[in-house]
């Protein structure tokens, strides 16, 4: 799933477009249909002509509410940057266009609307020059013109299918099994209590799953999970997700708060970072010079420590220390915005490279100014996790191998990888980073397992919904489907079993949340098949009598559930009259020390059939042995 953002000036129609593409308002304040002018952040989703799902989050245009702007376009993957065909490009265009660059969303179209209000082909020509040549040296260069009028509908069509063709070539969110949702929006429902939504970005949350609040601590649990109002067992990465929380009260919350698991995140007050300052901005980016920083959802204000330079000059980038008011919860790779506070300006942006230094830096220090290299690019445990990545599962050996790291540093990035959940080794008798670096154990990153686990939960979806009276998909008929290794099959299985993703029921898999429901017909016929049952318990009707009763799948599910044990092909008793056969057929045994088919027959009043079907049951069971015309308890041979 993709998100969408708006980007535009200041009536430009931006909201009108996100109406006539989705019949959803996302102005959903008084004031805002008041003063018919986007104030806060607006949310709605379609679905593209592919079938693909799109949350779309419209920001506002005015200067006045950048701040919200700044907040709903943290976490998006592509772009509408709307540019009313009337007026071309505004103030608003270029700082958005700015912000967007410094944010690197490099998936984006142009939407040239209000077409109908300008019939002059040349001045629509010029307009597009113009927008292409904004754009030329930032990441949306190239971007797509459509043309749309939102009141006549013209150019929507077209619209949805460029969109579509972009998000195709779109990568998806990556699963680093470390869900983060920065906190957009926080409500409360009668009757579910708080609510609150955002991106979730890497990983995935389930209902069930204990949550952390970072960066005030706050601890709690996931009750309910949708998406686009649709309720979902499970959230995964690029979606727009509403969380409906237990424990944690409205009152704790505030907008750039971070919804994770619990015990890898906490928040920061000195953060690193690699800076570029707008070449527009008329002033230089000073060292202690008093900011606001952005990122996700959060807004806080700081100082700029300017490391290695006085100051870092329009269109430069340089290296920051920044020293925050207040804790955020950041990770390496964040992308963040900085703006003077007043009067109110994007200063530039850039992306974290270290989130928890652990103290303060000598500004001119050149070792400081090495490490930041060194950290700004790949780490080991970057390299060895990108490298088994390409190829997964791997084995260990060849994952070093094929990283050119030697054995010591592969088997510290290894140790780390492991502790922070981001590699999960597969098949091995040993937990030793250093001795699995040079063996033949199979590693897995936790965003390509997640994905095996996704084909798995396909199939078992496609399963319930051909077989919707079935308790789950036989173990062995998951492998022949996904035609892969029966071992790995198994490991990733298991694993996903313990962890919820999915049931495992007997020999069985499921969905967590399927259940077996009969319509009221297919019970009525159930109990009145059961009825019959009970009448004659030891001379119960022909299984294919009790399928043309009830039907094939119905009777499959009876035995699935244990209500009717199957001893042959043609004979099936309820599961209470079985166990009582059994019993007294062994008790019988232990005290004669054998027993004929004639003697069981006469035992149960019943025919030769039902008591031949269930001795030969008996001895595959592996309860009985035949010797001859009698049968004798195995455990006494």
């Amino acid at each position: 799933m993709y998100v969408v953002g708006t980007a535009g000036h200041v009536d430009h129609g931006k909201s009108t477009l996100v109406r006539a593409l989705t019949g959803i308002d996302p102005d959903r304040l008084k004031e805002e249909k008041e003063r018919e002018m986007t104030i806060d952040l607006g949310f709605a989703w379609l679905e593209l002509p592919s079938g693909q799902e799109v949350s779309i989050v419209d920001v506002p245009g005015h200067e006045d509410f950048i701040k919200n702007m700044l907040a709903g376009v943290g976490g998006i993957d592509a772009v509408l940057l709307t540019v009313a065909a009337d007026e071309a490009i505004m103030p608003q265009t270029r700082e958005h266009v700015a912000i967007l660059d410094l944010l690197e969303v490099k998936a984006g179209l142009v939407v040239l609307t209000k077409a109908d209000m300008v019939p002059d082909e040349e001045w629509l020509e010029l307009v597009k020059m113009d927008v292409a040549s904004l754009l030329e040296k930032t990441s949306l260069a190239g971007a797509p013109i459509v043309l749309v009028s939102s009141k006549t509908g013209k150019g929507l069509i077209d619209l949805e299918d460029n969109l579509d063709a972009l998000l195709k070539k779109t990568p998806p969110r990556r699963d680093f099994n470390r869900p983060r949702l920065s906190i957009d929006r926080i409500f409360t429902k009668p009757g579910f209590g708080t609510i609150v939504t955002g991106t979730l970005i890497d990983g995935r949350f389930c209902v069930g799953d204990e949550i952390e609040i970072q960066p005030k601590g706050l601890k709690g649990r996931i009750r309910g999970l949708q998406t686009h109002k649709n309720k979902v067992e499970v959230a995964t990465p690029g979606s727009r997700v509403a969380i409906n929380l237990t424990g944690v009260n409205l009152e704790n919350l505030s907008r750039g708060d971070v919804v994770t698991h619990r015990g890898w995140l906490s928040g920061t007050v000195l953060v690193d970072a690699r800076i570029r300052v707008l070449e527009d901005f008329e002033l230089a980016l000073r060292h202690d010079m008093e900011i606001e920083i952005f990122s996700g959802a959060s807004q806080v204000l700081g100082h700029a420590r300017v490391l290695g330079a006085d100051e870092i000059r329009p269109g430069e980038l340089g290296w920051v220390q920044i020293r925050l008011v207040d804790p955020i919860a950041l990770v390496k790779g964040d992308r963040l915005i900085l703006r003077q506070p007043s009067p109110s300006r994007t200063i530039g942006g850039g992306v974290v490279i270290d989130p928890h230094p652990y103290r303060k830096h000598r500004r001119y220090h050149e070792e400081v100014i090495r490490h930041l290299g060194a950290m700004a690019s790949d780490t080991p445990e970057e390299i060895l996790l990108a490298t088994l990545m390409k190829q997964e599962p791997i084995s260990a050996r060849l994952a070093v191998q094929r990283s050119q790291l030697d054995l010591e540093a592969a088997g510290s990035a290894l140790s780390k990888l492991l502790a922070e959940g981001l590699v999960y080794v597969l098949n091995s008798d040993t937990s030793d980073p250093g001795k699995l670096v040079s063996g033949s154990s199979n590693l897995i990153s936790a965003e390509g397992f997640n994905r095996f686990v996704e084909r798995i939960r396909q199939v078992l979806s496609e399963y319930h919904t051909a077989f919707p009276l079935r308790l789950g998909l036989p173990r062995e008929e998951l492998n022949s489907r996904l035609g892969l290794d029966r071992q790995l099959v198994n490991t990733i299985v298991e694993r996903a079993v313990k962890l919820g993703s999915i049931r495992a029921v007997g020999g069985s898999l499921s969905l967590p949340g399927h259940k077996v429901l009969f319509s009221p017909e297919q019970q009525r016929q159930i109990n009145q098949a059961l009825e019959v049952f009970r009448q004659a318990p030891f001379t119960p009707p022909p299984t294919r009598e009790v399928a043309s009763l009830i039907g094939t799948e119905v009777l499959f599910a009876l035995l699935e559930q244990g209500c009717l044990t199957q001893v042959s092909k043609d004979v099936v008793f309820m599961t209470d009259t079985y166990n009582r056969i059994i019993e007294q057929v062994v008790q019988h045994l232990k005290e004669q020390g054998t027993i004929t088919i004639a003697e069981a027959r006469d035992l149960f009043n019943t025919s030769r059939k039902y008591t031949q079907a269930i001795l030969e049951h008996m001895d595959e069971k592996r309860i009985t042995k035949r010797l001859g015309d009698n049968r004798i308890l195995r455990q006494m041979t």
